[in-house]
């Protein structure tokens, strides 16, 4: 296979991978977990078992039930920290020795602050039955590392956005049994850039843009069983099997790299977003306190491989692993109108080591939040909530190679780790029935 042919897949590769990279702005890999602001404020430990459109997300058997319409809107505000950084990772271009990729050795902050909105609305049609939807963005972020960054050959600025619609319907069975289903309708944006090496370090640094967008499908399936005291909530979130399709230019490759500067318009990449099983209980202890947990499995596994069309014909081997993450918290009615909330969640990368590199710095994480809600009038009511996300230090130390399987193999081998990450997560919203 020449480097022509080959320069396609690598693109497209670096693409996708650098979908992950959500992970270190707030939740977990390609997970962004910001759609209700009454949510953060507990870390989003009981979202599954409440009622009314700010759950909808979680679990659509959380509108089963109502009795009005009502409407849920919000906006989360990212705010990330963190240093990526070198720790000898060097290059072999081709007939040459081992030697330092170069560059700047400590990449500060490259995740940007972003604002991701989200809101949701629900209908009664009977008294059992009611319709809603809501819209998400569980996949947004944008990361900008430097020109002469010693990541530079896996990640320089990237750029996704997603949009998750999902029509919902949820159906109060019995006093005790509420049940609900929805589509998921996914729009996917991704920009790519990064930097590719020449044959001499003598030579500037060429330079691959991929740009790629697609529409796919997935569901969501969940019940809710419930007394006077206490709810447990059970959902399935499918995975999802996205394919994109954009355009791919190389160039500033020089010498014998001349000949792959390429633009090309029909790049194709499919691969799986995990599903989630989510189980979630809230207890009403007192009059005043009621308690939330929820448990989150996600299988990661799904996310296997990255599969590229013709003319490729080709996969990436990913090999993430399946994941979780386990959230506590309380709600607590200070006055009829006043309620303050706060929570703990806890939750596992699905990186491992030796397969991390500078697009996936993910790493285990600890959630700490508190917010409140205060009713303005009978149909209006406001949610606040803040967060502080603590990162563990962590290796990025994937092993990869520009221009694979050809004369002009390139191995990098990755010697870096993340340092000092964290986030601070600001959320602010308003519900309203009708």
């Amino acid at each position: 296979m020449t480097f022509r042919t080959k320069a396609p897949l690598l693109a497209v590769s670096a693409l996708v991978s650098a979908f992950g990279f959500a992970s270190t702005a707030y939740a977990d890999a390609f997970y962004l977990e910001a759609q209700s602001a009454r949510g953060a404020g507990r870390a989003f430990s009981g979202e599954g078992a409440d009622t009314g459109p700010s759950s909808l997300w979680w679990n659509p058997a959380a509108i089963a039930g109502i009795r009005d319409g009502s409407a849920a809107i919000s906006a989360t505000a990212i705010l990330p920290k963190g240093d990526v950084i070198d720790n000898g990772t060097v290059i072999r271009r081709p007939g040459q020795a081992f030697a330092p990729v170069g560059g700047n050795g400590t990449s500060r902050d490259p995740i940007n602050n972003g604002v991701v909105p989200s809101g949701a609305v629900a209908y009664p049609l009977t008294d059992r039955i009611a319709i809603g939807v809501s819209v998400t963005s569980p996949f947004s972020f944008t990361t900008n590392y430097e020109k002469n960054s010693w990541a530079r050959y896996s990640a320089d600025k990237t750029r996704l956005r997603t949009i998750d619609i999902q029509p919902s319907i949820g159906v109060a069975v019995t006093d005790w049994l509420r049940v609900g289903g929805a589509l998921n309708v996914e729009y996917t944006d991704a920009t790519l850039n990064n930097a590719l090496p020449n044959v001499s370090a003598a030579l500037p640094d060429g330079f691959q843009q991929l740009k790629g967008d697609g529409w796919d499908f997935g569901w969501t399936a969940g019940v809710q069983l419930h007394n006077d005291f206490a709810t447990v909530g059970i959902s399935y979130k499918s995975s999802i099997r996205h394919n994109l399709k954009g355009s791919l230019d190389i160039s500033g490759l020089v010498g014998p790299l001349a000949g792959s500067n390429v633009s090309l318009d029909g790049a194709k990449a499919s691969f799986n977003t995990p599903g989630q099983v989510i189980v979630a209980g809230r207890v009403r202890a007192t009059n005043a306190l009621t308690l939330n947990a929820q448990v989150v499995a996600y299988n990661w596994s799904k996310f296997d491989t990255i599969d590229l069309g013709a003319p490729l014909n080709t996969a990436i081997p990913e090999n993430y692993r399946d994941s979780w993450s386990l959230a506590g918290g309380f709600d607590y009615d200070v006055t009829p109108k006043a309620t303050i909330r706060a929570g703990v969640q806890r939750t596992k990368t699905p990186t491992q080591n030796g397969l991390r590199d500078a697009r996936v710095p993910d790493a285990d994480r600890w959630t700490y939040a508190a917010g409140g809600s205060y009713q303005l009038t009978s149909h209006i009511a406001l949610d606040a909530a803040a967060s502080y996300v603590d990162f563990s230090d962590t290796t990025i130390d994937r092993v990869t190679a520009a221009y694979a399987g050809t004369a002009a193999q390139t191995p990098i081998i990755t010697n870096g780790f993340l340092q000092n990450a964290h986030a601070v997560v600001l959320s602010l919203g308003g519900r309203v029935t009708f």
